[in-house]
C-alpha cells in the first residue's frame, strides 16, 4: 500500500525501515513533511504485515489500523508547550523537563510523560517517541532524555525533528543517526493531490514548493492565499479600501499561513518593494506577539504597505 509519505519520501523510508538504532534526527525546512515521515517510521517499526516497495507499513494490519485511527498505543508525540500558564500563546517555544518527568510537570501541561510511557511494554513491536521540535528541548529536558536514548527501555525508538541542525543540542545530535527530509518534486505533490481525489491546483503546488506539510492544511492555505490577494488588490484601490481590507484581514488572520501567503502574493514585485513589505509584515507580527491592539496594528500595516508599493 503506497502511502502519501512513501510517495513523497520513499528513498528515505527505505533507510529508516532497516534502522535498528535507538534514535533518529530528521532535519528539514518547516512544513517539508518531517512529522509525516516520523509517523510513517513509527508505523514501519510496528507493522506486523507485509511492507510496501519502499519498506513502508502495510496499512492493513492491526497496528496500521490503529495508526490510521489516530490512537496507537505505542506512539507518544512530544511538542513544545503552545500556551503560557495564563492561557496566552507562548512567545518562546520550549519543551520543558515536565514533558519528560511527571513529577516535574507542576502545571500538568502534558497528559503523558516520556519516562512513564516507556515503562510500559509495547502493545505491538516497538514504542516510539516523536519529539517534534528538538531544537526547543530545554537543557534539563535534554539531560533527562539522554539515559533513555542511550538505553531505551524495551528497545524503544526516539525520532527527533528539527528545522535547523545547528539549533539541536550536541548531546542529542551525537546520539542520533541524522537524515535530511528535503522538499519533494512538484510532480510528486501533484500525484499526492490526485491520490487524495483532488485535481492538481497550480497555485497550491507553487506555494507548497515541495513541502508536503502544506497539503495537510490545504483549505486553510487556499483561504489565506485568497485573503492575501484580496488584501493586496485593495491596497491599490485607495486608502479607505485598504483600511477596510485590513479590518477583514484582522478577523481572518491565521498566523500559520497568512504571513507566508502575503509574501507569496508579493513575489512578482520589485526587490525594493518586497523588502519594504517584509519589514512592514515583520512589524505587524511583532506587534501581535506583544499583544498590541490588533485593529490599530493592521491599520498601520495597511498604511505601511501602501507606502511600500508606492500607493501612499
Amino acid at each position: 500500500m503506497t502511502t502519501s509519505a512513501a510517495l513523497l519520501h520513499g528513498p528515505l523510508l527505505e533507510q529508516t525501515g532497516v534502522f535498528r538504532g535507538n534514535a533518529l534526527l530528521l532535519t528539514g525546512p518547516a512544513r517539508v513533511g518531517k512529522r509525516d515521515v516520523a509517523l510513517a517510521i513509527a508505523a514501519q517499526h510496528n507493522c506486523t504485515g507485509t511492507r510496501g516497495m519502499y519498506g513502508e507499513a502495510c496499512g492493513v494490519c492491526p497496528s496500521c489500523r490503529a495508526f490510521a485511527a489516530g490512537a496507537h498505543p505505542d506512539l507518544l508525540l512530544v511538542e513544545p508547550r503552545a500556551t503560557t500558564t495564563t492561557g496566552k500563546a507562548a512567545r518562546r517555544k520550549i519543551i520543558p523537563i515536565g514533558a519528560i518527568l511527571a513529577g516535574r510537570d507542576k502545571g500538568r501541561e502534558y497528559e503523558t510523560h516520556v519516562f512513564e510511557f516507556l515503562e510500559v511494554r509495547p502493545t505491538f513491536r516497538r514504542r516510539v517517541v516523536i519529539v517534534d521540535g528538538a531544537e526547543h528541548l530545554g537543557q534539563e529536558a535534554a539531560n533527562a532524555l539522554l539515559k533513555l536514548v542511550e538505553e531505551p527501555p524495551h528497545g524503544a525508538l526516539f525520532v527527533f525533528l528539527a528545522e535547523d541542525l545547528r539549533s539541536v543540542l550536541p548531546t542529542i545530535q551525537s546520539r542520533s543517526a541524522r537524515l535530511s527530509v528535503t522538499p519533494a518534486p512538484d510532480r510528486a505533490i501533484e500525484r499526492r493531490l490526485t491520490l487524495e481525489g483532488e485535481s492538481p491546483d497550480a497555485e497550491l503546488v507553487a506555494f507548497a514548493a515541495g513541502r508536503a506539510g502544506v497539503l495537510t492544511e490545504r483549505e486553510a492555505v487556499r483561504a489565506a492565499l485568497a485573503d492575501a490577494a484580496e488584501f493586496t488588490d485593495a491596497l491599490e484601490r485607495g486608502l479607505l479600501s485598504a483600511l477596510e481590507a485590513a479590518e477583514r484581514l484582522e478577523k481572518r488572520w491565521n498566523a500559520a499561513w497568512h504571513p507566508e501567503a502575503l509574501r507569496f502574493t508579493w513575489r512578482g514585485r520589485s526587490p525594493h518593494e518586497r523588502a519594504r513589505a517584509d519589514t512592514a509584515l515583520d512589524a505587524l507580527q511583532g506587534a501581535l506577539e506583544a499583544y498590541a491592539s490588533p485593529s490599530l496594528s493592521f491599520q498601520v500595516f495597511a498604511l505601511r504597505l501602501r507606502e511600500a508599493f508606492g500607493e501612499g
